[in-house]
């Protein structure tokens, strides 16, 4: 081989005679080598100075095997490449000047004429190397083409066909150089901030290259394998973590350790193409490319570089990893879509997706998505539904990416399915509906969970939450047997079922469910083999500790419980033993005693609670209408109520009571709070009732007066029982309630051994009075005694007194026949006790005349209604020295009076008795008005 010339290393000149004695034999080939160097300029490589000149580059520090650097700097209007690597040897040169052949034998580049993307910025262009330089120009060109006489083409001078050598050597410390004079128009300043915008892409699709310097501007790519297999990839201060597969290589954005997708880039063959992708990560991959490599060739195996995405996906922290799977869309290309369908049928054919238990991955046809999952459902989950992948993955935006690889994704209705004929602990279906929780957001969700499965509290799991109860206040009972109602077990007990449709009840509630009434009154008490009785005791009387007292239904009384002889017997008609209350019951009283063993194990107040008798018991009823509590003579009671009470408070079983035993009876009723409460309720039930049916030492509880009230002292005795101010409104009040009460007032009034006052026997004789008016006793019902009891306190003959209808006959009438009451009360009296009245049956007049004046022309009567305080009366008065009366008819002879008032109506007085008589003219008719009122009464009492 000949010895290279110094002045030409690499032979250009002998290249320059060749290629001009082929355009001067072929015009046609100058016209073909100028168009095709065009089309190549104007279209194939257009933008792309910095990419085929790094693409260079990179080959040569590959051939090198070093790492790549690029420099480039302007001076001028003058634009500097420069590399290191392997230096411009023939090869290359004869590659930059064939336009249809390349010298390179390995590397990212298939052809040579990429170098021809300089021409759009430049017409003359130097390629200075340590092994020679050379300079391509299309002046010189010109000016040999008209040398040989060859016509310049119209598509332009092709300038990189010919080469010329130069003595220039590259910069210092690089192997190549390649310097561009830029053409007049070219921006130098702005052709560098594209080629430093640039410089990003380029270190990423050739990693050959490590350091793109752009006018100072330092560029550096560094990476770092990580455990997972993955490369993180540093490009100043943007991340990428990158996967290298066998015929691609993978790349996502990476922003504080989250892949950041893209949205849509090019293919990068390895440098960007045309071909428009929309994929989640940017790929560089070995496709087989048209010359100016922005097309793939026809049949270009596009599809291998997807071999490896799954385990490119995989590789990427749990739930960072759907971000990276292509969701459905309109392709931007035919690459595009040829490549989104291959990574596709990767990812559905490779186990990558996070299993929910962290277990191994999951292959995406046997994996599960549940839309909200959380670590807490799944944790519930895990052995419920295989094969569910990691909740993070289940949130509503990779809905389309879990879609696309065929993940089936279940939601709440189908969960119930699943969940159905599982046997489970109450505490695990409580987590189940903490962590479900949240998901129940609206209606749809509710209404999908309503078959939820729900644990009872006997044990049994039943299908739905609206047909079963929560009890909000049993936390603490276990194993709760209810066969009336569906209640939830306490430890599942959550708000979720109430969410959907259960309901929330109290002990209370419980114990007042029609449902359990009808389960009592159900038992069958005479089938030995039944434990109905004993299953629904035992709830009742452990739901009873629940409620206050007093608010257990009455109806439960009918609860059987096993008495002492092993008999099952209404709750109601047991006592517990040494019950106070057998003391004071009748011999033969309806009543068994509890069997022990009940009492040591629920408690004597829980058995109290449902009527098992300690003492005396209290009905409580709210809205009473009518007798229909059971009560002993209640249908009377209600004839004296004027209106419904709102709630009937009334003692239980006083019927019962030994009538012996009453001072018993009546200390254990002020005992206990609860009774006692009932009787001070002078209007209630039991008040009414002791007072008409108790008795104390043979009498009526109701003919006894409390010791401090006198209003009929001498007539009723004093209650002296130590408890007598609990049950005071037992006993009589100042007013007549009954017949029963009237007729011992007028048996007592006609007994001489009695001692009233004579101010108690006015009173009794008004208050008689008073209620034979008001209508409270009627004169056919009382039976009249002979005797009769005067002001004086004698009791005579009813034949012998008298009734004064008028305040005047108080002073005729001498008071041992004087029979009265209050004023007003006259006529009543008199037909109630069947007596005449004064004025019927008595007659009177003034025995000596007396001197005629008027009240107001006496000095004396004024004075006298001035202390009196009553009004000045009007009418005549006549004075008298000594007034005497001349009687006749029930009271005869002469009797000497204060004061008078004759049929004229003409007032007569000494002057002593003005006061008295001024006081009483000047009420007379008003109280004759009320007296007269009366006199309608009927007739009066039977005497005996």
């Amino acid at each position: 081989m000949p010895r290279p010339d110094s002045a030409d290393p690499f032979g250009t000149a002998a290249l320059r005679d060749g290629i001009v004695a082929a355009w001067r034999s072929s015009p046609t080939r100058l016209r073909e080598d100028a168009a095709t160097e065009a089309d190549y300029v104007r279209a194939g490589y257009r933008d792309r100075v910095l990419t085929e000149l790094a693409q260079n580059a990179a080959d040569a520090a590959t051939r090198a095997g070093i790492a790549g650097e690029m420099h480039i700097w302007c001076d001028g209007d003058t634009l500097h490449v420069a590399n290191v690597g392997e230096p411009l040897d023939e090869a290359g040169v004869h590659a930059l000047t064939a336009l249809r052949a390349s010298s390179k034998k390995q590397g990212v580049g298939q052809f040579g004429v990429g170098f021809t993307a300089v021409l759009s910025v430049a017409d003359e262009i130097e390629v200075r190397s340590r092994t020679g330089s050379i300079r391509f120009s299309e002046s010189r060109t010109r000016d040999l083409l008209g040398e040989h006489g060859l016509p310049v083409p119209t598509a332009g001078i092709p300038a990189l066909r010919l080469a010329w050598p130069i003595a220039d050597a590259p910069r210092a410390g690089t192997d190549t150089e390649v310097v561009l004079h830029l053409r007049p128009g070219i921006d130098a300043r702005e052709l560098l901030e594209r080629f430093r915008d640039e410089a990003v892409d380029v270190l990423l699709e050739l990693p050959a290259l490590r350091t793109v310097v752009v006018d100072g501007h330092d560029t550096t790519r560094s990476e770092t394998r990580l455990s997972s297999g993955l490369y993180d990839v540093s490009i100043g201060e943007l991340r990428w973590w990158e996967y290298r597969g066998t015929s691609a290589r993978w790349l996502v954005p990476v922003v504080r350790d989250r892949v950041r997708p893209v949205s849509r880039d090019v293919l990068r063959a390895p440098t960007r193409s045309d071909e428009e992708l929309s994929l989640p990560a940017l790929v560089v991959a070995d496709v087989a490319m048209q010359p100016d490599r922005r097309r793939m060739l026809p049949g270009a195996h596009l599809e291998t570089a997807a071999e490896g995405y799954a385990s490119f996906v995989a590789a990427l922290p749990a739930d960072q990893r759907l971000d990276l799977v292509p969701t459905p869309g309109f392709a931007r290309s035919d690459a595009d879509d040829r490549l989104r369908t291959a990574i596709l049928d990767e990812l559905r054919s490779a186990p990558w997706l996070p299993a929910a238990d962290g277990g191994a991955d999951l292959l995406p046809s046997r994996a599960v998505a549940f839309p909200g999952l959380t670590d807490e459902l799944a944790d519930v989950l895990a052995d419920i539904v295989p094969g569910l992948i990691a909740p993070a993955l289940c949130a509503p935006r990779y809905a389309p990416a879990l879609a696309a690889v065929d993940v089936h994704r279940i939601g709440p209705a189908r969960l119930t399915e699943l969940l159905s004929g599982h046997d489970r602990e109450p505490r695990w279906w409580n987590r189940l509906y903490e962590a479900l929780m949240p998901l129940v957001v609206d209606g749809v969700v509710a209404e999908e969970l309503a078959s939820l499965p729900v644990p009872l509290s006997d044990g049994r799991t039943v299908t739905g939450p609206r047909t079963t109860v929560l009890a909000s206040d049993l936390p603490e009972i276990r194993d709760l047997a209810l066969p009336w109602v569906r209640l939830v077990h306490p430890e599942a007990a959550h708000p979720l079922l109430v969410r959907l449709g259960a309901d929330t009840v109290s002990a209370a509630d419980l114990l007042s469910d029609p449902a359990l009434v009808a389960a009592v009154e159900d038992v069958d008490i005479d089938d030995p083999t039944d434990d109905t009785a004993a299953r629904l005791a035992d709830v009742v009387l452990r739901l009873v500790t629940h409620v206050p007292a007093g608010t257990v239904p009455r109806e439960l009384g009918a609860l059987p419980l096993p008495d002492t002889h092993g008999e099952l017997t209404p709750a109601d008609e047991l006592l517990l033993p040494d019950a106070p209350l057998a003391g004071v019951l009748v011999e033969d009283a309806p009543f068994g005693i509890v069997e022990p063993d009940l009492v040591a194990e629920y408690g004597a107040d829980a058995l109290r609670a449902i009527g098992v008798g300690w003492g005396f018991t209290v009905l409580r009823a709210e809205l009473p209408t009518g007798p229909d509590h059971n009560l002993p003579d209640e249908d009377l009671w209600w004839e004296t109520v004027d209106a419904d009470p709102d709630t009937l408070v009334a003692v239980r079983d006083l019927d019962l009571v030994d009538e012996d035993r009453w001072a018993q009876a009546l200390a254990l009723l002020a005992s206990d709070p609860a009774t006692a409460e009932a009787l001070a309720d002078r209007a209630g039930y039991t008040a009414w009732w002791l007072r008409n049916e108790a008795t104390l030492e043979g009498q009526r509880l109701g003919h006894y007066r409390w010791a401090d009230d006198t209003t009929f002292e001498g007539l009723l005795d004093p209650c002296t029982h130590p408890d007598a101010g609990a049950f005071r409104s037992c006993l009589a009040a100042d007013a007549l309630e009954d017949v029963d009460l009237a007729q011992t007032l007028l048996d007592r009034l006609a007994d001489p051994e009695r001692r009233p006052t004579p101010a108690v026997i006015v009173a009794a004789h008004t208050t008689l009075a008073q209620a034979f008016a008001a209508g409270t006793i009627e004169a056919d019902a009382v039976t009249l005694p002979d005797g009769v009891r005067t002001v004086s306190g004698a009791v005579v003959d009813a034949a012998d007194a008298l009734i004064p209808d008028r305040p005047w006959w108080v002073g005729v009438i001498p008071t041992d026949r004087l029979v009265t009451g209050a004023a007003g009360t006259a006529t009543a009296l008199a037909d109630l006790l069947d007596l005449p009245v004064a004025s019927a049956v008595l007659s009177a007049a003034t025995a000596r005349p007396g001197r005629a004046t008027t009240w107001d022309r006496e000095a004396a009567a004024v004075a006298a209604t001035v202390v009196t305080g009553a009004p000045l009366p009007k009418g005549a008065l006549v004075l008298h020295d000594r007034l005497t009366l001349r009687c006749s008819g029930a009271l005869t002879g002469e009797h000497d009076v204060s004061w008078w008032v004759d049929g004229s109506g003409a007032t007569h007085s000494t002057v002593q008795g003005l006061a008295s008589a001024a006081a009483a003219v000047s009420t007379a008719h008003a109280a004759a008005a009320v007296s007269t009122a009366h006199a309608a009464a009927a007739g009066g009492g039977t005497r005996s």
